[in-house]
């Protein structure tokens, strides 16, 4: 990108006596890929306020929003090609595998910087951004804490003799059996659980098989395990119940908005959501929101995981605005705005400046995210949160694996075993 050689224009204007003067415009235009969310409030508010920075710098801005199951696919194109945006959203696994390619730059003085600014970065947005993690350096600005709450039909699990949530899983599926009427008019399924492969609410399945004892790699995070009983214990259930008819028959083949569509739509008595459903419900179903009680995840027979992730803004290395864009992310991170901004997105909150925004006591469900952004654990854990980890849930390992018995008829033997070879090849990567 060509621009004024700032350097001559500061001798210029000590000459001709000027003592300030605003920064040269680019020629080109700064691009920004934002993740798109189930909010177009929150999705518009982004949007206008980058609009807002550009104008404001006289900085001519493009901004493209994205949808977050569609960010490594669109990114991995992007790098292929060369043209990757200027700044743009992603998730701590994607900035794990561009940081490892040299694709994105550090950020560490510009995340002490803004946490400074704001009372300091709250405890698990700060652990997962470790710099150990990351070769010592730190990648991306964390905007936002998310995880899943799980949403459940009291009006349908109360007549069957269920008031209180889960404790289990294997509870759940017990809950679900009783409760659904999959024969109805419209159907009514009791597990609304992504089982597909192109969607990142599947990973989901990952976390279920931790809280049975499967892990995907051993305590080193060096080679993988998921050949394992406890793999095995995990898969017989969830194909057990998929088997008894308790899951959508689409499941296998559901986006990013599968399980919003089911619990929406009536057809689906559990999902597990960040949640988007709850601010669709607000505006469009307020009776499906009376019916609607939540929790959160269940614990499987030997732990219970509440999964806490970032979304995060990192700054691309082949962009000539990594100054700008640095400046960008300070004018997002201000308080004004990201309290306009999570009253409508479904986000926790990730510094400390925001734990007094008013939505975290008004709505259940921030109430819940919040609580996830303070007490919630790694989204990896118990397994080392490396790039191989990360790779493993960029190619849907697990969701794979369910589907290979349920769709192509493996036995559940057959299937771990393929899922492992799969999985050792990423982490024999790594190594």
């Amino acid at each position: 990108m060509k621009r004024i050689n700032k350097v001559l224009l500061v001798l210029s204007l000590v000459v001709l006596g000027v003592l300030a003067f605003q920064p040269v415009l680019a020629q080109d235009t700064f691009v920004y890929w934002g993740g798109l969310i189930f909010s177009e409030t929150a999705n518009n508010l982004l949007v206008e306020r980058i609009n807002q920075w550009g104008e404001e710098r006289g900085i001519p801005v493009d901004v493209v929003m994205i949808n977050q199951n569609e960010t490594v696919q669109r990114v991995s194109a992007a790098v292929e090609a060369g043209t990757m945006p200027d700044a743009l959203d992603m998730g701590r696994g994607l900035m794990l595998l561009l940081s490892e390619s040299g694709q994105i730059i550090p950020v560490t003085d510009l995340y002490a910087e803004i946490g400074e600014a704001h009372g300091g970065w709250l405890a698990a947005a700060d652990a997962l951004s470790n710099p150990d993690d990351f070769g010592g350096e730190i990648y991306g600005i964390p905007f936002s804490a998310g995880g899943n709450v799980l949403f459940r039909r009291a009006d349908m699990l109360e007549p069957a003799g269920y008031t209180e949530a889960p404790e289990t899983w294997e509870e759940l599926g017990e809950m679900a059996a009783a409760a659904q009427t999959p024969d109805a008019n419209p159907p009514v399924y009791g597990m609304g659980f992504a089982l597909s492969s192109n969607a990142g609410d599947a990973n989901l399945t990952t976390t279920m098989l931790q809280s049975w004892g499967g892990r995907v790699a051993d305590d080193e995070g060096v080679d993988c395990t998921l050949d394992s009983e406890e793999t095995r214990a995990y898969v017989e259930w969830i194909t057990g119940l998929y088997n008894d008819g308790l899951f959508p028959p689409d499941v296998t083949t559901w986006d990013g908005a599968g399980d919003n569509t089911a619990y929406q739509s009536g057809n689906a008595i559990f999902i597990a959501n960040p949640g988007s459903v709850y601010l669709y419900m607000q505006d469009n179903d307020p009776d499906l929101g009376a019916s609607t009680q939540y929790s959160a995840l269940p614990a499987g027979p030997v732990m219970r995981l509440a999964p806490a992730d970032t979304n995060i803004r990192a700054i691309s290395a082949n962009s000539s605005y990594q100054e700008e864009a640095m400046d960008l992310f300070q004018y997002l991170a201000e308080d004004e705005f990201m309290q306009e901004y999570y009253a409508s997105a479904i986000y926790g909150p990730v510094l400390d400046s925001q734990l007094g925004f008013p939505i975290f006591e008004e709505s259940p469900v921030h109430a819940g995210l919040l609580d996830l952004a303070l007490n919630g654990t790694p989204g990896s854990f118990p397994d080392v949160n490396n790039t191989a980890f990360a790779e493993y849930q960029t190619n849907y390992i697990t969701p794979k694996m369910i589907q290979r018995v349920v769709v192509d008829g493996l036995s559940v033997d057959e299937a771990v075993q393929e899922a492992q070879a799969s999985c050792q090849a990423i982490y024999d990567k790594y190594k």
